[in-house]
């Protein structure tokens, strides 16, 4: 085991947005780096635990005695625990704006809500998933591809605190099952365990409630309420499809991927790297890498999501739409290494299924080529995809 520091990415964008605002909220999925991250950038302040029953207590009976512990201000991890703290805090800095509360807690919707009530105009709101590539690129970037998917990016297997084996099903028996458990009052456990791993099945395919419905046994309301939890935990995300006309993006069937591929493979039963070679998912599982690693490459920034996919009558689909101000990027996602020119066949006919400008066209894939351009297609092993 090391205690090595992994530095993150978004480090850049929070030391920016400290000269602007007195609170600092970092959200995000539980063991994803967030309170070594913050400990690291504001080793100055102390640091509180609210998940700890005394200092939860402190916090909640006396709150301003609390914030006052220390003049220049402090750490608060799971926050969302003594929800009432972020109006106090909200006097604390109006009156005394040099002193600076930086906040963390791993539940975006409870977390965001009271964010947002009690310190609008006054924090910086920002997202860390697990490790993206680009920050363990010596040792990722030199893993073979199956290793890769089945390891997943969380920070304790890059430190060398944990392995894949034991990390993804105690986090599925201590998280997903218990914690998320709890907090959507599921009684049948065997029904929820059911629909965690059709999700993982469903890895990159339009997510459809009133079918996973039908197959876990419960209502499609149920199954739509036990996927907001997952996506504001932070096991799954959503991606919308792309439409020329905006609402429709909002009310049309999105694509589910997980945030972490080591957590789906646990949640599949792949027990080991070798068992992906042939697996039927293993394709599904490289496009959620890639997926995630746009989605990382955004909220690092302090951005939003810009990814959709297309999908038409004809079954005309383009993995991934990502929108930029000169125009659509079109990208394809192929596990193969072995380079096929029908890998092109949809990226050549974009402009004749979308409307909008397609500015840029990219095929991810695994093989040898660092980077090539072919009919103003762009082919790039995936180590060297720039997926701005």
């Amino acid at each position: 085991m090391t205690d090595k520091y992994i530095p993150r990415t978004l480090e850049a964008t929070i030391r920016e947005a400290s000269q602007y605002f007195p609170v600092i909220t970092v959200t995000g999925p539980r063991q994803s780096g967030k309170t070594t991250m913050l400990r690291h950038m504001f080793a100055q302040l102390p640091y509180y635990s609210l998940e700890d029953l005394d200092t939860r207590e402190f916090a909640m009976q006396d709150p301003l005695r609390f914030l006052q512990l220390n003049a220049n201000g402090m750490i608060l991890d799971e926050v969302q625990n003594v929800p009432h703290l972020l109006s106090y805090i909200q006097g604390v800095v109006d009156n005394q704006p040099d002193r600076r509360f930086i906040l963390s807690g791993s539940s975006n919707f409870t977390l965001l809500r009271n964010v947002t009530q009690s310190l609008a105009g006054r924090t910086g709101v920002f997202e860390l998933l697990p490790l993206s590539l680009k920050e363990v690129a010596d040792e990722a970037y030199t893993s073979d591809v199956d290793r890769l998917l089945y390891n997943g990016l969380y920070p304790a297997v890059y430190k060398g605190a944990n392995i894949p084996r034991f990390i993804y099903p105690a986090y599925i028996k201590t998280y997903l099952e218990k914690d998320i458990r709890s907090q959507l009052a599921i009684k049948d456990l065997t029904q929820f365990n059911t629909f965690l791993r059709l999700c993982a099945n469903r890895i990159g395919s339009e997510f459809n409630a009133t079918a996973l419905a039908n197959e876990v046994g419960v209502t499609s309301k149920t199954i739509q309420a036990w996927t907001s939890i997952l996506q504001a935990s932070y096991v799954v995300y959503l991606m919308p499809p792309y439409y020329e006309n905006t609402r429709k993006r909002l009310i049309k069937s999105p694509k589910i991927y997980f945030c972490d591929t080591g957590l789906a493979c646990a949640l599949l039963g792949i027990e080991q790297p070798e068992n992906l070679a042939f697996h039927p998912m293993r394709g599904h599982l490289f496009e959620n890498l890639i997926v995630t690693e746009m989605l990382k490459r955004r909220l690092n920034e302090g951005k939003e999501p810009n990814i959709y996919f297309y999908r038409d009558s004809n079954q005309n689909e383009i993995d991934i739409l990502q929108t930029a101000p000169e125009g659509l990027h079109a990208i394809e996602v192929k596990s193969a290494m072995t380079y096929s020119p029908n890998f092109e066949k949809v990226l050549l006919k974009a402009d004749s299924l979308i409307k909008s400008n397609i500015a840029r066209r990219t095929i991810v894939y695994t093989g040898q080529i660092e980077s090539h351009n072919s009919g103003g297609i762009d082919i790039t092993n995936f180590r060297h995809f720039d997926c701005c």
